[in-house]
């Protein structure tokens, strides 16, 4: 079969219709460069966004669609050592991952365990790291702190809901349905509660008025300040999404007298900023518990490259309980 790649020649705001499955000649691994076949690869609202021109960092049109995914290695360039065909390996982020195969420097790709679920470590790269930091980066947080998040359905949500329990953090788990709270409590969501005006009052009365200084906000809107209202004075609000479409509200009067502090994250500034060790010990820790079965996300479909217009409008559907991923064919 002819290698297909997901691609993309304009932005706009339906992805969905904008992504084409095209064949391509299969590439040739050149000197010190490896042949990898696609395993899987997500498909992550950062992934939407790029294509609607909305995230961060655009890449030039045309473009392949994809940030994160995993492959097996079917070929060798000259002058390449330290892998062995057959491997799975990481795929750097960001360099298209939505194509049956690729050809990439060697000295990019990450050996991971060959007897770990696929579809787990294809999620590897982008929502566990950014759960992990959330919880790590931005608050200095003890054994028995409480933490509260919205989207807690999310796949971030959920890697954080395991990453807290495993630190000895206690969570306050907000979703935007009631269908959404089962799948929560699944992962190991404590407190879950549906979103709503008067979210503060519930929060202290499900905490025992619990003093929270971190809460993480991927909805933006009025529902950044809703948990703004749920901290203690000199709280935190870390921001990483707009999931409603709007930008931050926060009051007044949650800045000026409680010394409520809004901040962003970004997982791409972090990159830039730690040094490879650092990067080493995060990812080794969590390539462990993926491969050990201690963290993972819920997967809601897979998608042949072929579908790819399909898994797309599947991704876009705001009542989802998992992650879409792409797959061969």
């Amino acid at each position: 079969m002819n290698p297909i790649k997901a691609q993309y020649d304009e932005r706009g705001s339906k992805p969905h219709k904008l992504i084409k499955a095209l064949p391509y000649d299969r590439p040739q691994p050149g000197t010190g460069e490896a042949l990898v076949e696609l395993l899987a690869a997500p498909i992550n609202p950062s992934d939407l966004l790029t294509i609607t021109g909305d995230y961060g960092v655009l890449p030039d049109l045309p473009a392949i669609g994809g940030n994160e995914g995993i492959g097996k290695i079917t070929e060798l360039g000259p002058k390449v050592s330290g892998l062995e065909v057959g491997q799975t390996v990481l795929l750097p982020v960001g360099c298209g991952t939505w194509r049956s195969h690729l050809a990439l420097p060697a000295k990019d790709l990450i050996p991971l365990p060959g007897e770990a679920d696929p579809l787990q470590l294809a999620m590897l790269t982008i929502n566990p790291p950014t759960a992990a930091l959330l919880l790590s980066e931005v608050v200095d947080l003890e054994p028995g702190d409480w933490v509260i998040q919205n989207a807690a359905n999310s796949a971030v949500g959920g890697y954080l809901v395991q990453l807290a329990a495993e630190r000895g953090l206690q969570t306050v788990n907000v979703v935007r349905r009631e269908g959404a709270v089962e799948s929560v409590r699944k992962q190991g969501g404590e407190v879950v509660l549906v979103d709503g005006p008067d979210l503060a009052r519930r929060v202290a009365e499900a905490t025992g008025k619990a003093k929270i200084r971190l809460a993480i906000d991927a909805v933006g809107g009025e529902a950044t300040e809703r948990l703004a209202a749920c901290l203690t004075d000199d709280g935190t609000v870390a921001n990483y999404g707009m999931m409603s479409g709007e930008p931050c509200q926060i009051s007044a009067g949650q800045l000026i007298f409680r010394h409520i502090t809004l901040t962003g994250f970004w997982l791409a500034s972090w990159f830039e900023q730690s040094s490879p060790a650092d990067r080493q010990q995060l990812f080794g820790d969590l390539i462990g518990k993926i491969a050990a079965g201690k963290l993972s996300a819920p997967v809601a479909a897979t998608y042949p490259l072929s579908r790819v217009s399909d898994a797309l409008r599947a991704a876009s559907r705001g009542e989802r309980d998992g992650k879409i991923l792409l797959t061969p064919e």
